[in-house]
Parts: C-alpha cells; sequence; structure tokens
C-alpha cells in the first residue's frame, strides 16, 4: 500500500507540472483571425525593434527556445506558424532571452555555462547509474562506499543546479520581459492578458517540472547507493 502510494506521489510530482504546462498552452492555441500576425512574425518584429537584427528566427521541432552560442530564437511550427495567444506569448518569452543574452545579464551566462557541464556529467551518470550495483558490490569498506556515493551525487547535483538556475532566469523572460513588451506595445487588447500571462507562467514552470524530475533522480540515486 505505502509502495503504491509512493508512486503515485512520484507521478504526481513529476507529470502533473509537465501536464499543466502543456494544457495550458494548448487551451489558448487556438488561431486567432484578429491577431495582426504569427509569433514568428513578433519575434522578428521585436528582435528587430531593440537592435537585435543579428539575431535569427526559426522554427524547430525541438522545443521552443533561445540559443545563445547561435543567436537564435527558435519556434515550434505551431508558434512560429500560428496566430494564437500561446504563439504571440511564447515569442516574446524567447525574445525575452535574447534581451537577457544582449544584456550580458549573468544569470543567463552562468546557465549556459552550467548546462554545457551538465551535458556531459548526465553521459557519465548515465554510465555510472547502469554500473552502480556491481560498483556496488566492489565497493565493500566504509571509504569506497562513500566514495561511490559522492561521485554519483556530484553528477546528479550538477543537473539540479542547472534547472535550479533556470528558473529565475524563465520568471524574468517571462514577467520582467515578455509580459511589459506585451502591455506596453498594446500588441494584444487588455482582455487578452490574462490569458498571455497564463501562457507565460506555463513557459516559465516548464523548468519547474524539469528541476522536480531532476530532484526526484537525485533522491533515486540515494536509495539505490545507499
Amino acid at each position: 500500500m505505502l509502495i503504491a502510494v509512493g508512486i503515485a506521489l512520484l507521478l504526481a510530482v513529476t507529470l502533473l507540472p509537465q501536464f499543466l504546462v502543456r494544457r495550458t498552452i494548448e487551451r489558448h492555441g487556438a488561431d486567432r483571425p484578429d491577431l495582426p500576425g504569427t509569433g514568428g512574425e513578433l519575434a522578428r518584429h521585436l528582435l528587430d525593434r531593440f537592435g537585435l537584427d543579428s539575431v535569427a528566427v526559426e522554427r524547430t521541432d525541438a522545443g521552443d527556445h533561445y540559443d545563445p552560442d547561435a543567436k537564435v530564437v527558435r519556434l515550434l511550427d505551431r508558434h512560429h506558424d500560428g496566430r494564437s495567444l500561446s504563439a504571440v506569448a511564447v515569442a516574446a518569452h524567447e525574445v525575452g532571452h535574447a534581451l537577457q543574452d544582449s544584456g550580458g545579464e549573468r544569470l543567463l551566462a552562468w546557465r549556459q555555462r552550467l548546462a554545457k557541464l551538465a551535458g556531459v556529467t548526465d553521459r557519465v551518470a548515465s554510465v555510472f547509474f547502469i554500473a552502480a550495483p556491481f560498483l556496488g558490490i566492489i565497493a565493500r569498506t566504509p571509504l569506497a562506499f562513500a566514495a561511490l556515493v559522492a561521485v554519483g551525487l556530484a553528477l546528479m547535483s550538477v543537473r539540479v543546479i542547472v534547472n535550479l538556475v533556470t528558473l529565475p532566469v524563465e520568471f524574468d523572460a517571462s514577467f520582467r520581459k515578455a509580459l511589459p513588451i506585451l502591455e506596453e506595445g498594446a500588441y494584444l487588447d487588455a482582455s487578452d492578458l490574462p490569458a498571455a500571462r497564463s501562457v507565460l507562467r506555463a513557459a516559465a514552470f516548464t523548468y519547474v517540472a524539469s528541476a522536480l524530475v531532476s530532484l526526484v533522480n537525485l533522491a533515486r540515486w540515494i536509495r539505490v547507493l545507499r
């Protein structure tokens, strides 16, 4: 019974935020003929408006994001070509990241450095996780076991730190960049701003879900290596 409850709680913690984010974006994803342009067109307009004409706008199937290395705002087809509140809000959010980058904001720079490190540690951790049972057999002495635990926790902690650092970056892009731009520029009617705010919150909370998943994975490491 306790195991079943634990599994249910684990699924709720990891899957519910992702479900709510996806549902919010889909709820406001219907095309609106009254909107003056697509998400891709808005992104291009905003980048030009803020003097970021060297930043490109592209379609992607790898999720909406801003690539600070390539200097590209990438949007899913439905947001690049769509005339929906979700398309407008998501495009403004990703332009918010471009503004962070152009302004040299330290938290974004730290996030990028840590993300690259996490890409390496994630690969090492996957191998280490597979080998953990065998290493556990070898680590018969308390010192060896402590070293094994320390390595596993260090590898997983990098991803946790990346996701935690990402949260304020995402909320800044949504609520200190995108929302004021949409409000002050009158890109949306006042009646549409609450929906846009919900989408911007969802865009930021995408990484809340990732942070929760990384924390759950860290807890799994602790249990496996005990």
